[in-house]
């Protein structure tokens, strides 16, 4: 029922979710859009700052390991059924 394949399964799955987030359309519409860039020494420590980092940071490290491995995915669904 629930194995490991199904866990690397859900985990592409939300890594996916939040690669394609638009900061703009929908972190915007909740007031989760930084619009204000913070300047040298400004520093906030707040949770919702710490989600927007590492937002930031899935889009930006995971854009090209999520396509090979979606690619990857998507074969072996193929080939193995």
């Amino acid at each position: 029922m629930f194995g490991f394949g199904n866990i690397l399964y859900v985990t592409l799955l939300l890594l996916n979710a939040v690669a394609i987030l638009s900061e703009d359309r929908f972190l915007g519409r909740i007031g989760w859009s930084q619009s204000a860039a913070l300047g040298f020494g400004d520093r906030q420590d707040t949770i919702k700052s710490r989600i927007l980092h590492l937002i930031r940071a899935i889009r930006t490290v995971m854009t090209f390991p999520l396509i090979a491995i979606n690619t990857i995915v998507i074969v072996y669904n193929l080939v193995l059924g």
